[in-house]
């Protein structure tokens, strides 16, 4: 990804848009999470009920600072061995934080610190974190090319950022703070 795509991806999602990005292990969709029009699009485009929710992505533990403000001394630690990198986990949000739309069903919110260095630059020129949620739609393999992601949304999406996947082969468990439960193996 160049200065030129960086700043054009910035750009849409501010607008309210839709990308398509590189991360870990697939590709992924993202938007602005404070943004009800484009996760409501988001969610339409990719055939994802919302009460399912989304993840956040995030470049550091300070774009979500907010949710780590109760945790235990032993949550947060689990976090700092864990992040950045491709990990996944279900935060508390007992002030509600987070909107309905992207926590779903969920009384908590999915948040991952990545390592991948696309996913941390745009998050970093974001200003803060992105939705990152598979590209594909509900009933589809993830997109793993640039030409997948094409295939499954054509011009449904606002822009596809170049780059390399992480090289994991299939996208971050999700577990539960609180209690080390998986909830998406």
């Amino acid at each position: 990804m160049n200065d030129w795509q960086l700043r054009q991806a910035v750009r849409i999602l501010r607008d309210g848009g839709i990308i398509a990005y590189p991360t870990e292990a697939v590709w992924g969709l993202g938007c602005d999470p404070y943004n009800p029009e484009a996760v409501r699009r988001l969610l339409e485009i990719k055939r994802r009920p919302e009460h399912k929710g989304l993840i956040l992505a995030a470049s550091s533990e300070s774009q979500v600072s907010p949710l780590l403000e109760g945790l235990t001394e032993e949550q947060r630690a689990r976090l700092a061995e864990t992040w950045p990198g491709p990990n996944t986990w279900l935060l508390p949000d007992p002030e509600q934080r987070v909107p309905a739309w992207i926590k779903g069903q969920h009384t908590g919110v999915a948040v991952r610190v990545s390592a991948h260095p696309i996913v941390r630059a745009l998050c970093d020129a974001f200003g803060g974190p992105l939705v990152s949620t598979s590209a594909n739609t509900s009933s589809a393999p993830p997109a793993k090319s640039k030409l997948k992601v094409r295939t499954y949304f054509g011009d449904d999406i606002d822009f596809i950022v170049d780059g390399a996947l992480g090289g994991l082969e299939r996208p971050t468990t999700i577990r539960s703070l609180s209690d080390m439960t998986v909830v998406r193996a």
